[in-house]
């Protein structure tokens, strides 16, 4: 089934790109910083292999790649900051988050937000949502477009140098990244039972 999905959605990205070119790489770069699990691990790597077969360039599809991300994270960015944080406020007991959570997040973004959401650019799967958080927590707006550029244009530039190397191969990295996802993920899951398993020991104590 998640190789049929996966099979899906790589038709769908060679489509796109083949048929819009480098504005199809931003749309759907942008698709994918927005909080819709859409593979850069196909994007990318099938843009490096158009600048294989000479189509475009490697800057062209990586500065492209670049500010889909942009585009994509501001109106994520924007939805966390006026639509998940009221509802946090307002229901976020419900699912184990209180203002002290909200309050230690933005303390948090204050001080590591750059490195926060610079990092989180260069990761499978954290990527696609770090900026409903950063919205979440309020972070200045001008650096969360500079850290969101300066960590999304090395992970598309190196994903586009792969498939530019790979050439008629880059199919072959889609396993590769899908392993990735999956520890990912795993490590993603278990960070959520630790949170919830503390603020349940929290309530016992109060």
């Amino acid at each position: 089934m998640v190789t049929r999905i996966l099979e899906a959605l790589a038709g769908f990205v060679i489509f796109v790109i083949a048929s819009l070119g480098l504005p199809g790489i931003v749309l759907l770069m942008a698709i994918e910083s927005a909080c819709i699990p859409l593979p850069s691990e196909v994007i990318m790597p099938f843009s490096g292999y158009l600048v294989y077969k000479g189509v475009h360039t490697l800057w062209g599809v990586s500065l492209a790649g670049a500010f889909g991300c942009v585009v994509g994270s501001i109106p994520a960015y924007y939805l966390g900051m006026y639509g998940g944080r009221p509802l946090i406020e307002k229901y976020g007991k419900y699912i184990l988050m209180s203002r002290h959570d909200l309050d230690l997040a933005d303390r948090w973004f204050s001080r590591h937000g750059e490195a926060t959401v610079f990092f989180a650019r260069l990761l499978p799967v954290i990527r696609t949502f770090i900026a409903f958080p950063a919205g979440v927590a309020r972070m200045d707006m001008k650096r969360f477009i500079l850290y969101t550029f300066a960590g999304s244009f090395p992970w598309c530039l190196g994903l586009a140098y792969l498939g530019l190397v790979l050439g008629e191969k880059w199919p072959t990295l889609r396993g590769y990244f899908h392993r990735f996802d999956l520890l990912i993920g795993a490590v993603l899951v278990a960070g959520v039972v630790w949170y919830v398993r503390r603020h349940l020991k929290n309530r016992v104590k109060e």
